[in-house]
């Protein structure tokens, strides 16, 4: 026990002249401006008053999307799935904690054996093993070290998953709203349609107008009734992908509101804080990963150095040597063992170079999960103040085409000059167009909220 003690002594100097930092806990890198930003933020505490920091409910305040985000979050197989992933990951986690502990085993045997007619004599043995690896050199505490960030990885993915359900179904469901009066629109401009093909017929037999002004008009019908059948379409495959959110059979028709209005609670922000991007899950999440690819390389690194355990054994039986005992007795085995690697073809080099690779692989994406998150908020700002900004622009359009629809069917009832069946077909056409790029213009800038929530961690 003496020599084994004098091993593990000459050990821990080795290690500790070694300065390759197998025992270094990971922290925030800082070597880059964005870093040095993020870890700044995350010593603060997270702003309350930011969107990401809102609860959902208090974002969403529409009763029907409120009870649709409520359903989704009960059923959904991915955040399910996302849920026990961290049961998995706390199980593992469970498990490295308990590598420090020593092993026990027990393995009762007998035999029986005879020579040349003799007797059969009886052997048996009651042994108990008790095998302790002491963690001198690290491999259990990095090992632990990294379940630990695997764990805190999986919780960040669960919230991720948790904000991406919330803003699928927010937008989904505004989709659909959006795509019911789009379509509602549609209906209503055919039979209006179909009512300027019976003018235009009338208007032919008093010889305002030609054939030609006919057929126009029937085409300009039929075009509306085809674009009719393509938003009949987009609204069962909407139908679809929200019963899917829901984790619902598809088929069934799912209500939403009568116009597509932006209930959200929202306030406009100015910027893009660090401090509210570095509380993103899948922000958290990336870092995390940096986390466990930092503690693979210093596992790595202590495959290296050499392993320290200590066996104990003990039991009862009849067999000692050579010779059998009636009755038996107890025995007891100390011994302690250091295995240092000196030729393992490689292997522990080439685990070290992909350990490394892997980690300036986690820092690139870790990095960009900081600028991708940037970039989503800005372009959720600029489409939310764009898209509103586009809106009331479209408003006035409408007023001026609807206008100039009602005036170019009277010009053209009274037999005008310089009034052509074009200008009627021409205003109605460019009428229902805006109405329609209206609808879509709302439809943006509801979204972008939606997305903004969810580019500021949204959901948590």
């Amino acid at each position: 026990m003496n020599n084994t003690t004098k091993l593990a002594a000459i050990a821990v100097m080795l290690v500790a002249t070694s300065g390759c930092g197998i025992y270094k806990k990971y922290e925030t890198p800082t070597d880059t401006p964005l870093t040095a930003a993020y870890a700044e933020a995350r010593k603060q505490t997270p702003d309350s008053t930011s969107l990401g920091n809102y609860l959902w409910e208090d974002v969403f305040v529409d009763p029907l999307l409120a009870d649709y985000i409520n359903r989704a979050l009960t059923n959904n197989t991915s955040l399910r799935n996302a849920m026990l992933n961290v049961d998995i990951a706390r199980a593992q986690l469970k498990g490295a904690r308990l590598s420090y502990l020593p092993s026990l085993s027990l393995a009762p045997n007998g035999a029986g054996a005879s020579y040349a007619g003799s007797d059969i004599n009886w052997t048996y043995q009651l042994p108990a093993q008790l095998s302790w690896e002491i963690d001198i050199f690290g491999k259990l505490l990095n090992s632990n070290r990294g379940a630990k960030e695997s764990f805190y990885l999986s919780e960040a993915y669960a919230r991720a998953a948790r904000s991406q359900i919330i803003a699928a179904v927010a937008n989904t469901y505004y989709g659909l709203t959006a795509t019911r009066a789009q379509l509602t629109l549609a209906r209503r401009t055919a039979e209006v349609w179909k009512q300027t093909v019976s003018t235009m017929e009338d208007f032919k037999l008093v010889g305002n107008v030609t054939e030609a002004a006919v057929v126009q008009s029937r085409a300009q019908y039929y075009g509306i009734l085809a674009t009719i059948t393509d938003l009949e379409q987009a609204v069962d495959n909407l139908n679809n992908t929200f019963a899917l959110l829901l984790n619902e059979m598809p088929g069934t028709e799912l209500a939403t509101s009568d116009a597509l209005e932006l209930r959200v609670g929202f306030n406009p922000i100015d910027g893009i804080p660090m401090n509210q991007l570095a509380w993103r899950p899948d922000v958290e999440a990336a870092e995390h990963q940096l986390a466990v690819a930092y503690y693979a390389t210093s596992s790595a690194r202590a495959a290296f150095y050499p392993g320290l355990t200590i066996n104990v054994a003990g039991g009862f039986t009849n067999l000692l040597g050579s010779f059998v005992k009636n009755p038996g007795d107890w025995f007891y085995q100390l011994a302690g063992s250091l295995v240092a690697p000196i030729f393992s073809r490689g292997q522990n080099i080439a685990r070290l170079q992909a350990a490394k690779a892997q980690q300036k692989q986690a820092m690139n994406n870790f990095e960009y999960s900081l600028m991708n998150a940037a970039a989503e908020v800005s372009d959720a700002l600029v489409v939310y103040a764009k898209s509103a900004e586009k809106e009331q622009y479209l408003e006035q359009q409408v007023d001026n085409l609807s206008k100039a629809a009602e005036y170019s069917l009277d010009l053209l009832r009274y037999n005008q000059p310089g009034t052509t069946y074009l200008d009627v077909l021409t205003a109605q056409s460019n009428l229902l167009q805006t109405q329609m790029n209206a609808i879509s213009s709302r439809l943006a800038q509801a979204q972008a909220v939606v997305n903004l929530y969810q580019a500021l961690g949204g959901g948590r």
